[in-house]
C-alpha cells in the first residue's frame, strides 16, 4: 500500500489574496457555494446598498467562485453579510455567472439547514421540531422553518417568501424568429416571463434543453427591449431575471405540472398597488463538502473563464 503524501495546510499563493473557504451544498440537484472566509468586507447601510458595492469592487470574487476552472457555468453562490434588519438572523447576496439576483429558492432552502447547523441562529428547544430562520435576501425578509432534532438539521426546509404579484397579463411581444407571443410577467423575489412551451411547437418534456433554452432566452431579451419593468418598493428590483416556459396548465389543480426555468446567460397580501399572495416552498437540501481556493497572482485565469 503506497504512503499517502503530506499535504500542506494550503499550496502556494498569493499572500495578498486570503483563501476563500466555502461549504458547497445542493437541493435536488442545485448547487450552492456558501463563503465561509476570506470574501473583503462588503460595504452598505443596506442590504442593496451592499449588492450593489459587491457588484462595482468586489466582482472578482464572484468570478473567481462561480466560473471554471473553480466552479461552473450552473454553480450558484451566496455571500453572507449582515443585515440592517432588526429581525434578520442573517444577510444574503446571491451570485451566479452573469451577476447577483434577488432571490433563489433552492438557496434559501440550503441557508436555513447551513445557518442552524453553523450557529447563526439561536439554538431551538431540546424538543423542538422545527426551528426558523430569517434570511434578509435582496428582495426582502424571507422566513425558512428547518426540520430538527436535538438542535440540528434533521429533514426538509420550507419557507415563506415575499410578495408574488403579476406584474403584467397576456402581454403581447415581438419574439424574432417566432412572431407575437402572449406571455405574463410576474413576480415572486424576481421577475420573469412565463410562456406556454407549446407556443414554439416543443414539449416541455420531450424537447431538446438546447431548443427550450434558445426559446426562452428569445422570449427575455424581447421582453427586456420591448416592456419596461417596474417595482413598487425598489428600483433595484425592477428587472427581468429569466423565463419560465410551462406545460401548458395553468389553471389550479393538484396534479402536478412540468416548467423549466431559464435565467443568467395561499394568504393574501400587497405589494405596492398590486394584490398578492405568500407562497410556501419546500425542499431537501443537502451538504456536498468544504473546499479552500488560492490564488496565484501570476496565473493568467485566477480571475476564471466561462465555457459555452
Amino acid at each position: 500500500m503506497e504512503r499517502a503524501l503530506p499535504v500542506p495546510q494550503l499550496p502556494p499563493h498569493d499572500p495578498r489574496t486570503p483563501a476563500l473557504s466555502v461549504v458547497d451544498m445542493h437541493t435536488g440537484g442545485e448547487p450552492l457555494r456558501i463563503v465561509l472566509a476570506g470574501c473583503p468586507e462588503v460595504v452598505g447601510s443596506t442590504l442593496l446598498a451592499k449588492r450593489r458595492y459587491m457588484r462595482q469592487h468586489l466582482d472578482h470574487v464572484r468570478r473567481r467562485l462561480m466560473f471554471e476552472p473553480r466552479g461552473h457555468r450552473d454553480m450558484y453562490g451566496a455571500v453572507l453579510v449582515p443585515s440592517e434588519l432588526p429581525d434578520a438572523h442573517l444577510g444574503v447576496l446571491f451570485l451566479h455567472n452573469e451577476g447577483y439576483s434577488s432571490m433563489c429558492g433552492h438557496a434559501v432552502l440550503a441557508l436555513g439547514r447551513f445557518a442552524l447547523d453553523f450557529g447563526l441562529v439561536p439554538a431551538p428547544p431540546p424538543n423542538a421540531r422545527e426551528a426558523r430562520v430569517n434570511i434578509h435576501c435582496p428582495c426582502g425578509l424571507v422566513a425558512a422553518f428547518v426540520a430538527c432534532e436535538g438542535g440540528r438539521s434533521g429533514g426538509p426546509v420550507r419557507f415563506h417568501s415575499v410578495p408574488a404579484f403579476a406584474l403584467a397579463t397576456d402581454l403581447i411581444v415581438d419574439v424574432p424568429g417566432h412572431g407575437k407571443v402572449v406571455v405574463d410577467i410576474a413576480y415572486g423575489g424576481t421577475f420573469y416571463a412565463f410562456v406556454s412551451a407549446e407556443t414554439f411547437g416543443l414539449d416541455i418534456c420531450s424537447a431538446k434543453t438546447r431548443d427550450l433554452v434558445d426559446a426562452a432566452s428569445a422570449v427575455t431579451e424581447a421582453v427586456k427591449a420591448q416592456f419596461k419593468i417596474n417595482h413598487p418598493d425598489s428600483e433595484d428590483l425592477a428587472f427581468l431575471y429569466g423565463t419560465i416556459l410551462t406545460d401548458g396548465k395553468d389553471a389550479y389543480s393538484e396534479e402536478p405540472t412540468a416548467n423549466i426555468c431559464v435565467f443568467a446567460d395561499a394568504q393574501e397580501a400587497k405589494c405596492g398597488e398590486f394584490k398578492a399572495v405568500i407562497v410556501e416552498v419546500s425542499g431537501q437540501a443537502h451538504y456536498t463538502g468544504t473546499a479552500s481556493f488560492t490564488v496565484e497572482d501570476n496565473d493568467p485565469l485566477k480571475d476564471g473563464f466561462l465555457l459555452k
